[in-house]
């Protein structure tokens, strides 16, 4: 048995996604901008699906445009922001995800933008009141933080977020990447400005995402090329990509509350075996605490020991598929910046572990079984 617990880097494509996918990579493979018969009908799939991602987040189907993923999606709100708007000033945080640290690391050193970032606490727990008075000084400022973080699993009150951004006038993007397809998000009644997904977080197929962009926000666009995506993106749709991102999509909320109530079961049992069976083992961030962080992911944070230099490695060799922060992988120290940002003692072995539908009770009682026999022995 392999046990796979790393769902929030990717997850199993969903057969019934493939089912709707397969088609289009055999039989419908028109060109969707061609005008004859053949690209007309991969022209009236893209489009089905469109309304479909739409009437999930509660869109217009002409704010939804399709990308290569979340971090083209995260790259185009933040810099299309601000060299089409004339943005100078951005806010962040030090615990999102890189590919909106590096879009504004790199406006910010070309000098095109002022960076702020906001204060955050030892559980990873954003200062809205430093948000706030940052934005009451500085309106039409561009923010960016994210739903729920990916690596503590820490939920972010982005109602609260966009209230205070429509205060003061500021341009708000949520890196939803996370919780698209575990949460509902109704961008209406958000009032949010972008809000992005990507397929293969939620049983869709890689390489292929989503933003939302709210009507009143014109910008233009990253990839030049071609006037697809109603000239928002140049390239020839990954048609059977987006296809199946909206089967994924369209699956993910038909069962949500069936799925949420299985995997908060399996991250609820292995919270309580951890703490039985491993002496002084913790959770990074609010990551144990069920209304406070996003119910698939646990971020386990166990004793200082000789293990923790090869943590990574053992659970491979023991079958069982996770991530991690400070765990060193081929010689190579991966430090997590969200771990250092809160200021969790790297000394620990850091892992988190990422659930999915498919996962089972069996599979969450051998990886904590495998966890305490490898820290019965090494625990120093």
């Amino acid at each position: 048995m392999r046990v796979y617990l790393d769902n929030a880097a990717t997850t199993p494509l969903d057969k019934e996604v493939f089912e709707v996918m397969a088609p289009f990579m055999l039989e419908h493979y028109g060109n969707p901008s061609s005008i004859h018969a053949h690209g007309r009908q991969v022209r009236a799939a893209i489009e089905g699906a469109r309304k479909t991602v739409a009437g999930l987040i509660n869109a217009s189907p002409s704010e939804v445009f399709f990308t290569s993923g979340g971090t083209e999606a995260d790259n185009l709100a933040i810099i299309c922001s601000v060299r089409s708007l004339g943005i100078k000033h951005a806010v962040s945080s030090p615990l999102e995800h890189h590919a909106v640290l590096h879009s504004l690391e790199v406006l910010e050193k070309n000098g095109e933008v002022e960076l702020t970032m906001l204060r955050v606490d030892a559980n990873g727990v954003l200062d809205l009141e430093h948000l706030e008075i940052t934005l009451a000084s500085q309106p039409r400022t561009f923010v960016s933080i994210m739903h729920a973080n990916n690596e503590l699993g820490n939920l972010n009150n982005i109602q609260a977020i966009a209230d205070i951004c429509k205060k003061y006038d500021a341009v708000f993007h949520s890196d939803t990447v996370q919780t698209i397809g575990h949460y509902r998000h109704d961008v209406q009644a958000l009032g949010l400005n972008f809000l992005v997904g990507s397929a293969h977080k939620f049983h869709g197929p890689k390489g292929v995402g989503f933003i939302y962009v709210d009507s009143s926000i014109k910008i233009h666009p990253l990839i030049q090329g071609g006037s697809q995506e109603r000239n928002m993106r140049g390239g020839t749709e990954n048609v059977y990509g987006i296809i199946g991102l909206a089967k994924a999509m369209e699956i993910a909320f038909r069962d949500m509350d069936e799925h949420r109530q299985h995997i908060q079961s399996l991250k609820d049992r292995m919270i309580a075996q951890l703490r039985e069976q491993i002496e002084d083992v913790q959770f990074n961030g609010l990551s144990a605490e069920a209304d406070k962080s996003l119910y698939t992911v646990l971020n386990v944070s166990l004793p200082v020991s000789e293990m923790n230099e090869m943590l990574l490695f053992n659970l491979d060799i023991n079958k069982i598929s996770a991530s991690g922060g400070s765990a060193c992988t081929s010689g190579v120290d991966l430090g997590s910046h969200v771990l250092r940002a809160i200021g969790s003692d790297m000394e620990r072995g850091n892992v988190r572990f990422s659930f999915s539908k498919y996962n089972t009770i069996e599979e969450i009682d051998y990886a904590v079984a495998t966890l305490a026999k490898l820290y019965q022995k090494e625990t120093v």
